[in-house]
């Protein structure tokens, strides 16, 4: 009996020994379950995988083949996030061994901003039905296609917006989804991925247009501009039926799509409304989880005679004499209410 019993004590303790070495991945936030807003607190750590000492970490979303990675044995950050339900892969790499935990979240956005009630409409990117065509109210000339990969990708899939352009030439991809006249306030929620053909890009300008009950449009443009190097909106100088579209900045706060880093997710965010006469409150834009407020009050109203819609734009806008670029966008969500 007391050799059962020492044995069994050897085997408890090399039992334990061996816990760290197999522990894995371990999560402290999120929890399983968790609803959170975006950015998220992201706490876990690994110091070992399949015995050997962790190297590095990393996280990635859902079947997306993409994974942000960080050196080290530990992750403490606070991260960008698709909005929706979706399930974080929290992963740790060892030479020649990959350990991962997984939680499920739900992701709201804009610090709850949105309603419960609210109508969202999701993965904008993957539909059927966009358009491509040159801007012909801006100069030179321009080219755009499009299709959707699997990489890069936030959660699976995104849209690839190729264009080419000479003399500065602007190229407007458009998608009709909805035709509720009666929403007032709108977020817009998208991922954005730019390559070194980012060099080539004047603005970049993500637009949301809603014919009213009036059967006039509402448009809200929403520009990170390259050339002022602020975020800037649109805003109707003119009269309905005798519109001025105009470019406005917004002083101190500072966006330039050239200085955005090259082969990384971006996560932009806008929040905007307006009232039953066509004037538009935009109120916030965050660029990776930082707010830039906007709070300014535009016409923006135009007599377009387009029939019931709201429609989304996504426009590059060229710079230089001639080149192309590559933008993608992925999980384009836009909620009204």
């Amino acid at each position: 009996m007391k050799t059962l019993r020492a044995l069994s004590i050897v085997l408890s303790f090399a039992i334990l020994a061996a816990v760290p070495a197999l522990a894995g991945v371990t999560i402290q936030s999120p929890s399983n379950d968790d609803q959170v807003s975006s950015p998220l607190k992201l706490s876990a750590w690994a110091t070992s995988c399949s015995s050997k000492s962790v190297v590095t970490m990393g996280y990635s979303f859902d079947s997306s083949s993409d994974a942000a990675i960080f050196d080290g044995q530990s992750i403490d950050k606070s991260i960008d996030a698709p909005s929706g339900h979706h399930t974080l892969h929290v992963k740790a790499w060892s030479k020649g061994s990959t350990c991962v935990a997984d939680v499920k979240i739900d992701i709201v956005s804009g610090d709850s901003i949105i309603p419960s009630d609210a109508s969202s409409t999701s993965h904008l990117d993957s539909a059927s039905g966009w358009r491509a065509s040159h801007d012909d109210g801006g100069p030179g000339s321009s080219d755009g296609s499009m299709k959707v990969v699997s990489s890069p990708s936030v959660s699976g899939s995104s849209r690839e917006f190729y264009t080419e352009f000479s003399h500065n030439g602007d190229e407007r991809y458009s998608l009709s989804f909805s035709d509720d006249a009666d929403a007032t306030h709108f977020f817009y929620d998208v991922w954005v991925y730019l390559t070194s053909s980012k060099d080539h890009i004047g603005n970049l300008e993500f637009d949301i247009n809603q014919t009213m009950r009036d059967g006039k449009t509402a448009m809200f443009g929403i520009i990170c501009s390259g050339y002022s190097e602020h975020w800037a909106y649109t805003e109707n100088a003119g009269s309905d039926s005798h519109p001025k579209p105009t470019h406005v900045t917004r002083n101190g706060a500072y966006c330039n799509p050239r200085d955005w880093s090259a082969d990384k997710w971006h996560h932009l965010q806008a929040y905007v409304s307006r009232d039953d006469s066509g004037y538009i409150d935009y109120r916030s834009f965050w660029l990776d989880g930082t707010e830039f407020k906007i709070d300014k009050t535009v016409f923006g109203k135009y007599d377009l005679g387009w029939g019931r819609a709201i429609n989304t734009q996504f426009q590059v806008d060229g710079l230089g004499s001639s080149g192309h670029s590559t933008v993608y966008l992925s999980d384009l969500q836009i909620s009204r209410w």
